[in-house]
């Protein structure tokens, strides 16, 4: 077996197609997409070594959408900041970077027009649990002439090992657990042998704050300055949660005016940062076993419980994914009267009766983050105050993606469908009007678990 078959043979490698290596190829192309890092890689590490066993350099592509439904300024800006120090980062490990602004339905073309200029041996991807298979067999018809090999680098445990949804945490972490101890070690950052050399005929847009004025985005949603992109301003909030909130985690993550949490997730969300500096970092800190565990149960199980969910269930994104006693709850409570209704705009604006809900969504809409035991509280009342169950899930999804900065996650997404449809949970009861089985969370009773007064006047209009 030689060094590229033992590379292929990784579990978090998933083979797109079985093409054999063109032989007049001249380089290993990295398409990157979800991974958006130099640090700490599993795809950009498998594009070096793959590179250095056929003595070639590697080049990274990006393709930028330069329309998107639901992107926005505040999303492009924390992206490009993290892609400019990314292209630097890159050039350290001798790799080139080409960035090139393309819409979202012509983004496959662009790439391939691009392997033809570079005429790559071999092309390797990020996973991206979201995507489904019809879209991988189209890009594999658009460059058919070398390999694909896709990656599973947002994850510390391969999702496609777990190979099918799997019902809850419990049934997640032992299978998890089992695997850990062959994947949670150090990841590596191998340098390339053969250093890239950019040809001038090989178009690549320059990535920075100009670059922005370029797309055609929606800047209604303004940048936020409560978070900076990047690897290094990752690294910088993951060194000053270990040091200042780790060692309260167990006890603090629940209450949002403290803001005990990590604040990690729009880095983990872009792939600025990778769960398994995250967890090595969190594994080797001085801080109490509880809560280095409690977060770790966090980032390890509930996230990737997460991206099982938006991986192997297609209807992630509406009430269709919840299961068969939710779905029976949800229609026994249909018609059961709402004490308030609020239209879509009403609640954007943060204009309810309840005055915890409107700081909560106050602190979405400003900053771009909601903590998440807010997030929680926040779905509930979306379903209590909507005409419809489905209606309730649609509001979340689309303003949980307009606003978050970690927007369009699967953390975001399984948030959401056990919030309105249980999803991950089981049944609750006394059945209630409206909820049904279904957890349900007040404002007296959420009220009472941490400082609420304080959390209302932070985000007070």
């Amino acid at each position: 077996m030689n060094s590229l078959d033992q590379l292929a043979a990784d579990p978090r490698i998933v083979m797109r197609n079985r093409a054999a290596l063109d032989p007049r190829g001249r380089c290993v192309v990295y398409r990157m997409r979800r991974a958006q890092r130099a640090l700490d890689n599993p795809a950009l590490n498998t594009a070096i070594d793959a590179a250095n066993a056929l003595a070639q350099p590697v080049v990274v592509f990006f393709g930028l959408l330069a329309r998107h439904p639901q992107a926005n300024l505040r999303h492009y800006t924390f992206m490009i900041e993290g892609l400019a120090e990314t292209a630097r980062k890159l050039a350290q490990r001798r790799c080139g970077f080409v960035l090139r602004a393309c819409d979202g339905a012509n983004s496959a073309d662009e790439f391939a027009r691009f392997c033809s200029e570079v005429k790559p041996s071999l092309v390797v991807c990020d996973e991206d649990p979201g995507r489904r298979d019809a879209k991988w067999k189209r890009e594999t018809i658009l460059y058919p002439s070398a390999p694909l090999w896709s990656v599973d680098a947002d994850v510390i445990v391969p999702s496609i090992l777990l190979e099918k949804e799997q019902f809850a945490a419990r049934t997640i972490r032992p299978r998890l657990q089992r695997r850990l101890p062959g994947f949670l070690k150090p990841v590596g950052n191998p340098l390339a042998r053969v250093p890239w050399k950019a040809e001038r005929k090989i178009k690549s847009q320059a990535v920075s704050a100009e670059l922005i004025g370029c797309l055609h985005i929606d800047r209604s949603v303004s940048s936020t300055d409560a978070f900076r992109g990047g690897t290094n301003a990752a690294l910088s909030a993951l060194r000053r949660f270990v040091r200042e909130r780790l060692g309260n985690y167990a006890s603090d993550r629940n209450h949002p005016e403290v803001e005990g949490t990590s604040q990690l997730s729009p880095y983990l969300h872009f792939g600025q940062i990778g769960p398994h500096t995250v967890a090595l970092a969190i594994q080797e800190a001085a801080a109490p076993a509880r809560d280095r565990d409690a977060f770790l149960e966090e980032l390890i199980v509930r996230r990737e419980l997460a991206v099982n969910f938006v991986r192997y269930n297609p209807h992630f994104k509406t009430l269709k994914s919840v299961e068969p006693w939710a779905r029976r709850t949800i229609r026994a409570h249909a018609g059961d009267p709402r004490a308030y209704l609020y239209t879509a705009g009403q609640l954007a604006n943060a204009e309810t009766h309840d005055r915890l809900w409107n700081a909560a969504q106050r602190q979405m809409v400003s900053r771009g983050w909601m903590h998440g035991y807010m997030r929680m509280y926040w779905a509930k009342k979306i379903l209590e105050w909507s005409g419809s169950a489905a209606e309730a899930y649609d509001v979340c999804v689309r303003m949980n993606d307009r606003y978050e900065l970690d927007g369009r996650d699967p953390s975001g997404y399984a948030g959401i469908a056990w919030a309105i449809g249980g999803k991950h949970d089981r049944a609750w009861g006394p059945e209630r009007p409206v909820y049904g089985k279904i957890r349900y969370m007040s404002f007296a009773s959420t009220s009472r678990k941490f400082a609420s007064r304080a959390y209302i006047e932070q985000w007070s209009a």
